[in-house]
């Protein structure tokens, strides 16, 4: 079987992909497998017309939309392995393998949690990475920062937006500075550099936060954690040698949104820390319209098109 595109990843970005091809009349393959990379979200939120809808509701009516476009195929599927050049990828899909003139990723990213106690059962819940997505459900309450590099220390500051309640956990892993610690100070945010040992949900409510505890002294009470944890590519991504930034997030070319590898094309958190369903969405949507474009302009020069 012969796919104009094969879409890797079935979540906001993806399906995005997979309605703006099937408009323009591409025939598509939209795989999707394996856990969402938010599994732990409740709802989706800042997205217009599906602000607090939960992932799977936006899933279901994503795939629904997909209905009238009859050139457009989704299947549950894995993708094992791409190999081949633009124009005639092979796509493994466990036993069985399909053709492709041009690969779209949207997979997302795999988060690497910090290996400190609490992490994994709060991941979330009340430890999570966007304001912009959780910060007005939990307005006024007790927030911090939990920076893992000293470039994203002023994060902090952006957190007072939604409470005069922050603080900047270090973990002890980098010092801060003098002119930093004033500009904490001035906007009311606390700092925190002892190590952390470990966070502590609440006994009667597993999901929710009541302290972080420190290697030492006494804990501080809180009730919503931001962090931005490390992050890879999916096995299937690291096996296509492209080129990645150095957060790891794979490059893409600013107007053809194509990786360094020709006909691979990648969109939505695959390609950035700006991650949201909204944001991946319209990020793939891009990629998807500039797919289209050259593979048209291919078809049409080839007299492959009807």
């Amino acid at each position: 079987m012969l796919y104009d595109v094969v879409i890797l990843g079935g979540g906001p970005a993806g399906l995005s992909a997979a309605l703006n091809l099937g408009r323009a009349r591409r025939r598509v393959l939209l795989c999707d497998s394996g856990p969402r990379r938010n599994a732990a979200a409740e709802h989706v939120h800042g997205f217009v017309t599906r602000d607090g809808n939960t992932p799977n509701e936006f899933r279901a009516v994503g795939r629904e939309q997909l209905g009238p476009y009859a050139s457009v195929e989704v299947r549950d599927v894995r993708v094992d392995s791409i190999s081949g050049e633009s124009g005639a990828f092979t796509v493994q899909l466990g036993s069985e393998s399909v053709q492709a003139r041009r690969i779209l990723l949207c997979t997302g990213l795999i988060d690497e949690l910090p290996e400190v106690d609490g992490v994994r059962e709060l991941w979330g819940h009340a430890i999570v990475q966007c304001p912009y997505c959780h910060g007005w459900e939990s307005r006024d309450q007790r927030f911090a920062y939990w920076a893992t590099s000293p470039e994203m220390l002023d994060f902090a500051l952006l957190l007072r937006g939604w409470t005069n309640q922050v603080t900047l956990l270090t973990g002890g892993k980098f010092p801060v500075s003098e002119e930093l610690s004033r500009r904490l100070a001035s906007a009311g945010v606390g700092l925190e550099e002892r190590p952390i040992r470990r966070l502590r949900p609440k006994e009667d409510q597993p999901r929710q936060l009541e302290r972080v505890e420190f290697d030492s002294g006494e804990p501080l009470p809180l009730d919503l954690v931001f962090a931005h944890p490390k992050q890879r590519q999916v096995d299937v991504v690291r096996t296509l040698d492209l080129a990645l930034d150095s957060n790891g997030h794979v490059l893409v070319d600013e107007q053809r949104r194509e990786t360094s590898r020709p006909g691979i094309y990648a969109g939505g958190d695959t390609i950035t820390r700006a991650q949201s369903a909204v944001l991946a969405a319209a990020s793939a949507m891009l990629a998807a319209a500039a797919l289209n474009h050259g593979l048209t302009v291919e078809l049409a020069l080839s007299g492959a098109l009807p």
